[in-house]
């Protein structure tokens, strides 16, 4: 019987969750059907060897990826779909009769609170640490990054000259009074960028930006990053922050609308003369307490080789965190001077910018 993935674990029950099929299939996109994943030429694992995923990725291809890597390698790859802080919750109210041997979830920020709720375990392999980049993976092996995603400024182009655009920072200028655009400061993304000005600056500094923001907002945070877009198109305010693969989603769509909010708003990488853009990632590590230890590292770096990262790469409009992975056209027209920040500090950063939005009244 399938049992729904997003319904609350409920604790103290001393048993653990059953684990079903993820019965999700989507189709790989155009770029990818002419890959081959012909990797781990290793003998396959003995039959009834698994892997217990518990994801907060839905996206397409990665459904894809799971089934490749079943057929590759004879370990069959059981999903638990939910959003990254029920599935931590999810795994620490398990406990040890957590079936979880794999954590995947978007932003250093949740990486990092995973790691301080302890259900990750260190791991290190050649693979893994030739595959991703240190600032990229937890210096202690709790996790390794997927897929980059940057947060970006978008601009309306009937009223905003893109030489205008620089940093940040300079968006917390009073000249852009009534103009910001953005999300809740309870949005995980936003904290993010928020470590990464505390880590460039100050916690004072940080403070101050966040007041200059809030002062400058078009109208209270609200909606996604999706939202934010279609908030520039319909004049709503002049500038935005959001991840840049939203702004792809619409440029790949086939709706007229959304071409029209395209053709209206302009993508910008801030920084770019300076530390460059703030890049963050989503990841995954090996739980703490996985029956299925080496199903679940050989799964990790199955994820991080190079076909496997043009997959993921494709289903969302993210970039490899390899760097020898093969880049989808759409994607390499995008060059750009990305923050060296490791990705580690941009998590330990992050309850004082909760703190910090507090304070500065952004709701």
């Amino acid at each position: 019987m399938k049992t729904n993935p997003t319904q609350p674990h409920p604790s103290g029950q001393g048993h653990a969750t059953p684990v079903t099929r993820c019965p999700r299939r989507r189709p790989v996109g155009r770029f990818l059907l002419g890959l081959s994943l012909g990797l781990f030429g290793a003998a396959p694992f003995l039959p009834g060897a698994e892997v217990n995923l518990y994801t907060a990725r839905h996206y397409p291809g990665d459904d894809a990826l799971y089934e490749r890597f079943e057929e590759r390698t004879g370990i069959e790859v059981n999903v638990v779909d939910g959003k990254g802080d029920e599935l931590l919750q999810r795994i620490r109210a398990e406990g040890e009769q957590s079936p979880a041997d794999v954590f995947i979830t978007v932003d250093a920020g949740r990486l990092w609170a995973a790691e301080e709720a302890g259900i990750l375990q260190p791991v290190e392999t050649m693979e893994l640490l030739a595959s991703v980049p240190s600032p990229l993976r937890d210096p202690d092996g709790l996790w390794y990054g997927l897929t980059k995603r940057a947060r970006v400024i978008f601009y309306d182009r009937a009223s905003v000259d893109p030489s205008e655009l620089s940093t940040y920072e300079e968006l917390a200028d009073p000249r852009w009074q009534g103009e910001i655009l953005i999300r809740s400061s309870s949005n995980v993304y936003n904290q993010s960028l928020l470590a990464a000005i505390i880590a460039e600056h100050s916690e004072a500094y940080a403070e101050q930006w966040a007041e200059g923001m809030v002062a400058n907002f078009a109208r209270k945070p609200q909606s996604n990053d999706t939202g934010q877009i279609r908030a520039v198109a319909a004049g709503l305010g002049d500038v935005a922050i959001a991840n840049h693969y939203y702004y792809l989603r619409l440029m790949q769509s086939d709706n007229p609308e959304d071409q029209e909010i395209v053709e209206k708003v302009g993508m910008f990488f801030p920084n770019q003369e300076s530390r460059g853009t703030h890049v963050n990632i989503s990841g995954g590590g090996v739980v703490a307490g996985a029956e299925n230890r080496e199903e679940a590292i050989r799964f990790l770096e199955f994820l991080v080789s190079p076909e496997a990262q043009a997959v993921l790469a494709d289903g969302n409009y993210e970039f490899p965190v390899n760097p020898d992975a093969p880049v989808p056209p759409y994607l390499s027209d995008y060059s750009f001077r990305e923050d060296p920040l490791p990705a580690s500090v941009i998590g330990e950063f992050n309850p004082e910018a909760i703190r910090i939005f507090d304070r500065a009244g952004w709701r």
